[in-house]
């Protein structure tokens, strides 16, 4: 049995893994570079004939964007995932489409729907076996890692009934819109991400507290308020967030001594098309939920539709708005793409608010390096737009508490509580800095499991 990394060896992005046996082989996600990273080529560079199935852990574009070259690269095997990616997966790569390759929407639609051919949905928790060509057979089994929506990790048991396990990305612990990971029994060999491999997030009860101070000042002040999230996960948990906030907050408060603002009537902006279709899927598969978050359901609550939240649709009413908030100075909270500012619709509105000292800027997930998120969240005077210099006089926040990974005492608590081994961990999708400080507190509680950094390859 040989693991070998195709990506996400030296950073948190293009994860691609492969199982292999003997003379065959599965590859575990087939993601897309981003930040500094892009500069990899996004051709499949390792042979593919070998290759008999694609299992993806979730539907993020750095597990899932370099599907289309695998295709084209002649890949025609059978693609495992949970039901709930399943269902995201089509939407993603339908954006991922349009943006990196600029397919018209037949062109799109073709891609979409050879992908769709290949699908093989599984439940959490149930048995697919994989035969391979000369009649050897492993078995993988999905298990829940609470980091979006269908989200998984993956045990694979191999003809000598050793354990294989593979984290994707996990979830922090404690969240209230999906349920916690729960370690699996047993795991011979571990591959665990290690995005916050060094560090430990603010809990989720201080996010919110942080989150309901930065919107009172920000109302107090004037001014719009920026929040650029990844449409899948960073996005539903803030709308929960949100939700929670208006629900509990008294409907007035002063605003210097001018009329009160009434919370009631705050709009909440969102204005990604791509969110919104998620944000409907969310909805579809609320028996993923947590338990909590199906008792506010229970209650009347509508934690990810509710009735201040307003979607924005067309590219016109997106300009429109924009051209507003930057006139009007009215309060209001956007949420909108991309989460790194990469691209997307938050990228006018940076644009347009940026120069805007009653400006705020909420950064909630993991900026790369390279991106604009990044330069921001470093607090630059100057960031360039479209081409143009802009001057940054919003005021710019970072928040760790909304972040989907498992934070350093997370990615602990898995790996200690795992029954049975593992006599071998990979450390993989981290910066080469968060892999060497989690490899040396899992030595602390794992003293006999050989620790190998995919860095060090």
């Amino acid at each position: 049995m040989q693991i070998i990394h195709h990506g996400a060896k030296t950073g948190v992005t293009g994860s691609c893994h492969e199982l292999r046996l003997g003379q065959y082989g599965v590859l575990i996600d087939c993601g897309l570079f981003q930040g500094d990273e892009t500069k990899q080529s996004l051709d499949i560079d390792f042979p593919i004939s070998h290759i008999q199935a694609l299992l993806l852990t979730h539907c993020h574009i750095d597990h899932i964007g370099r599907i289309p070259w695998l295709l084209a690269a002649g890949f025609r095997g059978p693609i495992y995932t949970t039901e709930a990616t399943a269902a995201l997966l089509p939407l993603m790569l339908d954006d991922g489409l349009k943006i990196q390759l600029n397919l018209n929407r037949q062109q799109r639609a073709s891609f979409i729907n050879l992908v769709n051919s290949q699908l093989r949905p599984v439940p959490f928790d149930a048995h697919a076996p994989i035969t391979f060509p000369d009649g050897s057979q492993i078995e993988a089994r999905f298990q829940p890692a609470g980091h979006i929506l269908g989200s998984a990790y993956i045990e694979f048991t191999l003809p000598d009934n050793s354990n294989v396990v593979f984290s994707g990305d996990l979830g922090p612990c404690n969240t209230p819109l999906l349920v916690d990971p729960v370690s699996p029994v047993q795991a011979d060999t571990l591959v665990i991400e290690s995005t916050y491999g060094q560090r430990n997030h603010e809990s989720v009860a201080d996010r919110g507290r942080r989150l309901k101070g930065i919107i009172t000042q920000s109302l107090q002040d004037g001014g719009a308020i920026l929040i650029p999230a990844f449409s899948v996960g960073r996005t539903q948990e803030l709308l929960f967030d949100l939700e929670t906030i208006i629900s509990q907050v008294s409907p007035l408060m002063p605003s210097n001594g001018e009329e009160d603002i009434d919370w009631q009537r705050l709009p909440v902006i969102l204005d990604s098309p791509l969110a919104a279709e998620i944000t409907d899927q969310y909805e579809l598969f609320q028996r993923l939920w947590s338990k909590e978050a199906k008792e506010r359901v229970i209650g009347g609550r509508h934690p990810l539709s509710f009735k201040q939240c307003i979607t924005i649709e067309s590219h016109q009413e997106h300009l429109a708005l924009v051209n507003r908030l930057k006139a009007s100075g009215e309060p209001a909270i956007v949420v909108a793409a991309s989460g790194m500012c990469t691209g997307g619709r938050i990228m006018n509105y940076l644009e347009a608010l940026l120069p805007d000292k009653r400006t705020d800027i909420i950064m909630i997930g993991y900026q790369a390096r390279g991106t604009l998120g990044n330069q921001l969240a470093q607090e630059r005077g100057k960031v360039q737009i479209n081409q143009r210099q802009v001057s940054v006089k919003a005021s710019v926040h970072t928040m760790s508490g909304y972040s989907a990974h498992a934070d350093q005492s997370d990615l602990l608590k898995f790996v200690a509580n795992i029954n049975h081994g593992p006599s071998k961990i990979h450390i993989v999708h981290g910066e080469y800095a968060a892999q060497k400080a989690l490899a040396k507190a899992l030595q602390a509680i794992r003293p006999e499991s050989e620790i190998v950094l995919a860095a060090e390859q």
